[in-house]
């Protein structure tokens, strides 16, 4: 099953699921543009997070942790914890309304991030081809690697996930930009992914 499309015909897999993804800098005009059900931010500790009013309270997950895939000196490298709190955030995801993913960025936290929660969300859909929809529709997309395996690790995708950025990813120079374009990706999920859940 191709990411982006559908084969079924039962309307419980007619919704498309869109994951927007944007730099800090966008972050407010994407909110008030798309209204999206819940926002995921990625920023080092020492960076504010942006303040998205009462409306997200619980809505809203901050995760500290610098983009860096290997541990170094008084940087937070991503971790375990930091995944297994995306994944119970992205399980409340009613999909109804989009997901916005956000980093410093909008090219490796973010990134991965959307990768991880289009894979979480479509457990059926091959992960390779997710990993193909996300680099044609963000082209300057670099993933952190680290955060992608550890995901890989928590949902028991065997290496797939992992393999299949470095499939699609393979030689590809860092872009020589200071912050990437929002971009939104949209996924339908298969006849083998289960319905949505019913609440925000």
């Amino acid at each position: 099953m191709r990411a982006g499309l559908t084969t079924s015909g039962n309307r419980r897999y007619c919704c498309a699921m869109t994951i927007l993804v944007c730099p800090l800098s966008r972050v407010e005009e994407m909110v008030a543009l798309h209204q999206p059900a819940r926002v995921i931010s990625l920023l080092d500790p020492e960076w504010s997070f942006p303040d998205l009013g009462d409306r997200y309270q619980g809505r809203h997950l901050r995760l500290q942790v610098h983009d860096i895939c290997n541990a170094e000196d008084h940087l937070v490298v991503p971790g375990a914890s930091h995944v297994r709190a995306l994944l119970e955030f992205l399980d409340g995801w009613t999909r109804d309304r989009p997901l916005l993913i956000h980093c410093r960025a909008g090219i490796s936290r973010s990134t991965a991030t959307a990768f991880i929660a289009a894979c979480f969300v479509n457990p059926g859909t091959d992960e390779h081809e997710i990993a193909v929809a996300l680099r044609r529709a963000a082209p300057l997309a670099r993933p952190n690697a680290t955060l992608v395996a550890l995901a890989d690790a928590e949902m028991g995708r065997g290496g797939r996930m992992t393999a299949a950025i470095f499939a699609t990813g393979r030689d590809l120079p860092w872009p020589e930009v200071d912050e990437g374009v929002p971009f939104h990706l949209v996924v339908r999920p298969s006849a083998q992914d289960p319905p949505a859940p019913t609440t925000h």
